[in-house]
């Protein structure tokens, strides 16, 4: 099975280290994303090539969180064998009323992101991001350590095509077998949001966490989408 897992907003690759330990202990071949908002260099991943002689090709999976799939190029997704999606969503802010305050939240952040205020805002959004659980329990990542001119216009950009969400990203693989994981508490997707994510992939699995925050901390998540993958074969 080869793996190729995506970070998502404010976020890095850094997250992913309880399943780099889960792939090694299965043999799986994991390559994880990275944005390079903090001190990490970018990392676009591609899949590997088929050995010749292997009796089959490789599973390619995708394991994505928030804003992850969107982060991705095409090329990756349209060749997923299967998705995962950890508090994700096609389109971001909401119709209505709700979507215009949402949409007013994230022209404020874009702002402070450009003056001394940037750490402080990185920190509260993803406090958000992990409530109801310990913030002190997020790896570390861009907002532990100090902010480049760089890493600020990544966030910005990318803050910019969040807003602008509607739908899948390009390339989305609709055959592929999916996994809905939903957060039950989730501070950072608006509920409309998580049920069109859902609405428009009918045929996917879903998993929802009952108090479960966007970063979804202290859960089951991991072992039961290991077992979901274990048992896509």
């Amino acid at each position: 099975m080869q793996l190729i897992a995506m970070h998502g907003w404010a976020g890095d690759s850094r997250g992913w280290a309880p399943l780099q330990q889960a792939c090694q202990a299965r043999g799986w071949d994991l390559q994880c994303g990275e944005r390079g908002y903090g001190g990490l260099p970018p990392l676009v991943p591609s899949w590997r090539p088929s050995d010749p002689a292997a009796a089959r090709s490789s599973f390619k999976v995708v394991v994505a969180h928030s804003f992850g799939p969107h982060l991705l190029s095409a090329a990756v997704l349209e060749q997923a064998d299967a998705v995962v999606l950890l508090a994700s969503f096609g389109r971001f802010i909401p119709e209505g009323r709700q979507g215009r305050t949402l949409r007013s939240a994230l022209a404020a952040m874009a702002e402070q992101l450009q003056g001394p205020a940037a750490a402080a805002m990185l920190k509260s959004f993803l406090a958000k991001a992990a409530a109801p659980a310990d913030p002190g329990l997020l790896p570390e990542g861009p907002a532990h350590g100090e902010l480049t001119a760089q890493g600020k216009a990544r966030l910005g950009a990318d803050l910019a095509a969040l807003g602008n969400t509607t739908h899948l990203p390009a390339g989305f693989p609709t055959q592929a077998r999916v996994l809905l994981v939903e957060a039950g508490a989730d501070q950072i997707v608006a509920p409309e949001a998580t049920r069109a994510l859902a609405a428009s992939l009918p045929q996917a699995d879903r998993l929802e966490l009952q108090g479960a925050g966007h970063c979804l901390l202290g859960t089951a998540a991991l072992p039961m989408v290991l077992a979901w993958l274990e048992n896509l074969g």
